[in-house]
């Protein structure tokens, strides 16, 4: 068996780019990664480098224009839009730098919609969401809204609900960018906690360097291919 196919991702030959008005413009340009099973990844490179448009490529939000986008042994890159969606639900969980919350819902009700899409009981779901709130220190907030929480609380709950359905592969993008320094410590700390206890893989892009030498390999992209640091 090809070794690739026991990495959580593997991304091959990656190909992309978009029409603009002045020609092609080429972002990936055959671009190669492997993230073993438990193997939390740093993503680094300059504003425009094309991060986000990676983390949509293996995160299945974007189909790339060449390459094959492996989840797990699973070959993604020709799979319809059902078939995406459900490795989407089975296998990976999504942080972003603004935390999404639906503002009409408490904390617990945030983490549990996304395991109710996925078929959970209502009653395992509650007891899943309040396990990983209160493991994030969140214990005591369940039934707060979004507007009643701090941006770090309200990042621990976006947290809690991209691992709520047991992923295994975390993508996140900037996930404390939006936060001040000691606060985008204090969330990217648990973060990492949380996702070493799970055994979780992840690719974490981030602009800081600082956070992004605590993890277990740095890459670049740079130029539409990336680099080990």
């Amino acid at each position: 068996m090809d070794a690739n196919n026991t990495m959580a991702l593997a991304l091959r030959g990656v190909q992309h780019g978009y029409h603009t008005g002045a020609g092609q413009l080429d972002v990936l340009k055959g671009l190669d990664l492997a993230i073993a099973p438990g193997e939390i990844v740093a993503l680094v490179g300059p504003s425009g480098a094309g991060k986000s448009t990676l983390l949509h490529i293996a995160g299945l939000l974007e189909k790339p224009n060449g390459g094959s986008v492996l989840v797990n042994g699973q070959e993604c890159a020709g799979l319809n839009d059902d078939q995406r969606t459900a490795v989407r639900r089975r296998d990976l969980g999504f942080i972003y730098q603004f935390h999404n919350l639906l503002p009409e819902f408490s904390a617990l009700e945030n983490v549990v919609i996304p395991q109710l899409i996925a078929g959970r009981s209502r009653g395992n779901a509650r007891k899943r969401s309040a396990e990983v709130l209160t493991y994030l220190g969140l214990g005591e907030r369940l039934e707060h809204r979004p507007a009643e929480l701090s941006g770090g609380e309200q990042q621990r709950v976006a947290i809690a609900r991209a691992v709520a359905n047991a992923p295994r592969l975390l993508l996140a993008d900037e996930p404390t960018g939006n936060l001040d320094p000691v606060t985008a410590e204090k969330v990217f700390e648990m973060l990492l906690r949380l996702v070493r206890a799970s055994g979780l893989s992840a690719l974490i892009a981030t602009h800081n360097l600082e956070l992004a030498a605590r993890m277990d390999r740095r890459v670049t992209l740079e130029n539409g291919k990336l680099a080990e640091i």
